[in-house]
């Protein structure tokens, strides 16, 4: 029987991960909240005999009556025009940049927020309405005066929205809601490690289990249904492997598509004592890549902008230099950090989960392979590639160079294969941060 703790953190863990992965969750929520609200003042208004404010403040039954309506009325227009900018800017992204920009957008907060303001004003004036016509006795006051603020707030909600909307559509702005994202990604999976200070050692971790079968790789737990591995429940793993007594390997890695019925684990140990059913439970499927566990999927959006801005129609090669900044600062904030192990021990220091992970030569052929492959034909590219390189040899520790050894060595292949004059040759080479602009050929 599996656990009930387990179970019910499991279930409450796949709750909060869908409801924060879905647009309308904000909104619907505002407009319960505003319907709350509605009433919470009116039951204040009622006890007060409706003399909690005077009339010269919120106007007469009639007057009160007519703001509401027209507050209604504007609500049901502003919440299409949030629906209507969202849609175009998804649009021109998907056209312009790339297909997986889509969820950022759509789980824009601002976006949600703005939207919920305006439903929960709308479902507050419509209650507030059909009580105002319904109390013969006096006007609401408060709940008139809360509907007024609420007005005010989606003024300014609104002006707001269309600031943050207006530097979303920017090429710039798509850019760094992707490079925005890694970045945070990136400090929480690779955080920056304290100096070492001089204290008790540390529990020494055993590579495998005491069993007579440690030799032993067993396959379990196939996948019932196919999907993207977007997240490991890694404290569960470790205690279902613990009590078997065995390590668990994982087969796919994240962001991996999983066939159905294809192997999650290979077992090292005895499995007869493991709960295959809780092991599938542990491992989250998803229908695309999330950024949350999976850092290197943002910078496979910015390779990908990188990649479209080049080719043809669009030949935007200073929007790839953009894009190229900021798969240039996830670079520089993973240069110097340690990279997990992979290997997670249970209380006792013993190893009983290990998984894949990107490693720093695996970061660096993801960032630059491809920019490097398509761009090798565009001096900006080249030229903004090389301060990315050059800048990073500057900060990597000797064993992290051979990489970007490599980068620069096949960069400088391609260049002389494109380009027959030295002069361009030397030109495509020179390192500039912003393309053509501020290398050392061009400045003083």
């Amino acid at each position: 029987m599996p656990d009930p703790n387990m179970l019910a953190a499991r279930l409450a863990g796949r709750a909060v991960a869908y409801l924060r992965s879905r647009m309308w969750v904000i909104p619907v929520a505002c407009l319960f909240a505003g319907v709350g609200l509605c009433l919470g003042t009116l039951a204040i208004d009622r006890a007060s005999g409706y003399h909690l404010l005077d009339n010269g403040l919120v106007g007469t039954s009639s007057t009160a009556d007519s703001i509401l309506s027209s507050v209604a009325a504007t609500m049901t227009t502003l919440i299409p025009l949030v629906l209507t900018i969202t849609t175009v800017t998804v649009q021109l992204a998907m056209g312009q940049f790339s297909p997986r920009i889509v969820a950022a957008l759509l789980h824009d907060r601002v976006s949600q927020w703005a939207m919920g303001l305006f439903t929960a004003t709308f479902a507050f004036a419509i209650v507030a309405m059909r009580n105002t016509r319904a109390s013969p006795d006096g006007v609401p006051g408060l709940t008139v005066l809360t509907a007024y603020v609420l007005v005010l707030a989606s003024v300014v909600g609104l002006v707001l929205y269309v600031h943050h909307s207006s530097r979303s559509l920017r090429a710039a702005g798509l850019i760094d809601l992707v490079g925005d994202h890694t970045h945070r990604e990136i400090d929480r999976l690779y955080p920056v490690e304290p100096q070492e200070r001089p204290g008790p050692p540390r529990p020494k971790t055993v590579d495998a289990p005491p069993t007579s079968a440690t030799g032993v790789r067993h396959i379990v737990a196939n996948a019932g249904a196919p999907g993207i591995l977007v997240r490991l429940d890694l404290v569960r793993l470790v205690r279902l492997a613990a009590r078997a007594d065995c390590v668990l390997e994982t087969v796919p890695m994240m962001g991996d598509f999983v066939h159905a019925g294809s192997p999650l684990f290979r077992v090292r140990g005895e499995i007869g004592r493991l709960d295959q059913s809780a092991l599938r439970h542990a491992v989250h499927l998803g229908d695309e890549r999330t950024h949350e566990d999976d850092c290197a999927y943002g910078i496979r959006k910015l390779v990908d902008i990188a990649e479209r801005s080049i080719a043809q129609p669009f030949n935007d090669p200073t929007t790839a230099v953009q894009s190229i900044d900021r798969v240039h600062d996830c670079l520089r904030q993973l240069a110097c950090r340690s990279f997990p192990s992979g290997r997670h021990c249970d209380e006792d220091g013993a190893v009983r989960v290990i998984t894949r992970s990107l490693t720093w030569d695996g970061y660096v052929r993801l960032a630059l392979d491809e920019i490097r492959l398509a761009g090798c034909s565009t001096p900006q590219v080249t030229r903004r590639v090389c301060a990315l390189i050059d800048d990073l040899k500057s900060l990597a520790p000797r064993g992290r160079q051979e990489p970007l050894d490599r980068q620069l060595r096949l960069l400088e292949a391609a260049v002389r294969r494109t380009y027959e004059d030295e002069e361009d040759i030397a030109a495509a080479l020179t390192p500039d941060y912003q393309g053509i602009g501020s290398g050392s050929d061009v400045t003083h």
